[in-house]
């Protein structure tokens, strides 16, 4: 568990932010389905958003922290629209640490940094122009598993979705996944290259390295 740091002594201390390691993310994933806010209050409520649950997909819902400000955090969600965050209270979560993915268009090259060390630079696939992998700060939402044998042994989906579809394959949304090479393995080759319909796709051999990855960790998608 995060360790706090507190302000002062009091009777009962209240946490003012949480340590974060260097080159780490704070993680925060719900004890139970817990009220968000727009801003954190302390006397004047703020409007309630909805709520965040504890499973997303059948998976244990964790998210990066954003910000802090005492006795609340905010946290990334992985719904539609993209760039989503609320304010939820600090007591309502337990927290993780983590490193971090870095997916970078230009360069085609997906990057895995623990603390901060980089341990994996890989090339990849990445979308056409026609359905563009949308930019900006994500998260592991959940693993899934492989539809077909060309996706791997498992499929990274991340809180990112498409701008681009809002239905693939009946589905019901457009998830951006990180997933195997389905059969372009050549064209991907060393370098990595445009030929998806918005999710990243690896070579098995690079993929596998990404299987102990915790959830919640960032993924952030840069050009």
């Amino acid at each position: 568990a995060a360790t706090p740091i507190f302000a002062h002594k009091t009777k009962v201390p209240t946490p003012v932010v949480y340590a974060v390691p260097r080159c780490t993310t704070l993680l925060a994933a719900m004890k139970v389905p817990t009220p968000d806010y727009i801003s954190p209050y302390t006397k004047t409520p703020s409007r309630q958003l909805g709520k965040v649950p504890t499973t997303w997909y059948g998976s244990r819902l964790t998210m990066p922290v954003i910000a802090q400000s005492p006795g609340w955090i905010e946290i990334r969600l992985p719904q539609r629209p993209n760039g989503s965050t609320a304010w939820v209270r600090s007591s309502a979560a337990t927290f993780s640490y983590t490193g971090s993915i870095t997916v970078n268009l230009a360069t085609t090259h997906i990057q895995l940094f623990s603390r901060c060390s980089l341990i994996l630079n890989a090339p990849v696939g990445v979308s056409l122009s026609t359905s563009p992998t949308p930019t900006g700060n994500f998260f592991v939402a959940y693993f899934a598993s492989p539809p077909a044998a060309g996706y791997g042994p498992f499929v990274i989906v991340t809180s990112a979705h498409s701008n681009a579809i809002t239905d693939w394959e009946q589905s019901g949304d457009a998830q951006i996944g990180i997933h195997g090479a389905l059969g372009a393995d050549a064209i991907i080759g060393t370098k990595g290259a445009h030929v998806s319909h918005g999710c990243v796709r690896m070579h098995f051999a690079d993929q596998l390295r990404l299987r102990g990855v915790p959830l919640g960790t960032p993924v952030t998608i840069v050009t």
